[in-house]
């Protein structure tokens, strides 16, 4: 595949992002490197093109954001918003995650080595996410499609208003959110986070996992019984 760098210190995010926006058929096959983002925002947002992107360092806020066909690395930490309404693809971060990772990502797969902050995959609508270790509170937050796998440990009212997502998780859960329980492991749920603990390279035992996902009390309002949340 053929190679291009572009450094931040002495270009403009601009212009690396226009070069990212060209036509999908000019950048198909192509590996960019970005270096010295330190922390600048809205890095390889929109793409819409099976490239390859790896920021060497440290990104700001919505970086891979709209994310389509394009394969993002990340080998620092990322801040709010990373890969937020992804639409396909990949986008791995070496390092931590802040909040609102993979925010209203309707498909591709979000991968986060480190733990994630608050509200992971929140609005979920079809898009996979990986977090090799723990996530803060309201992670899955009407999470509406899409599957979560945390390694670790999560925070508090996990899954809250979850509609049809299912989240995974290794480690402890410092509270269920309203209508989120936790329910028997199938074969196919073994199978699932087998499937995306694989694609994420990460190396646990899809069986010491559990599975949470939505007690469906919540789908209709009942105004005769007072409902209340």
């Amino acid at each position: 595949m053929e190679g291009l760098s572009f450094d931040l210190a002495q270009q403009p995010l601009r212009e690396v992002n226009q070069f990212l926006h060209r036509p999908a058929e000019a950048l198909a096959g192509r590996q960019v490197r970005i270096e010295n983002p330190d922390g600048a925002h809205n890095i390889a947002v929109g793409l819409n093109a099976p490239v390859q992107v790896t920021v060497a360092g440290h990104a700001g806020y919505y970086a891979g954001g709209m994310n389509q066909l394009a394969e993002i690395t990340i080998t620092g930490s990322a801040s709010t918003g990373v890969a937020e309404n992804m639409m396909s693809g990949k986008v791995h971060v070496k390092g931590f995650a802040s909040n609102g990772a993979g925010a209203s990502a309707h498909g591709g797969l979000l991968v986060i080595e480190g733990d994630a902050g608050l509200r992971c995959g929140i609005s979920l609508k079809g898009g996979d996410i990986v977090v090799g270790g723990s996530v803060g509170s309201f992670s899955g937050f009407m999470a509406q499609a899409g599957r979560m796998v945390i390694c670790g440990n999560a925070g508090h009212a996990l899954g809250d208003s979850l509609y049809e997502a299912v989240i995974y998780v290794k480690g402890s859960i410092a509270s269920l959110g309203a209508d989120a329980q936790i329910e028997p492991m199938t074969a196919a749920d073994l199978d699932a986070v087998a499937t995306l603990l694989a694609a994420a390279g990460l190396d646990h035992d899809p069986a010491s996992f559990k599975r949470i996902a939505s007690a469906r009390s919540l789908y209709h309002w009942n105004a005769d019984a007072d409902q209340e949340y």
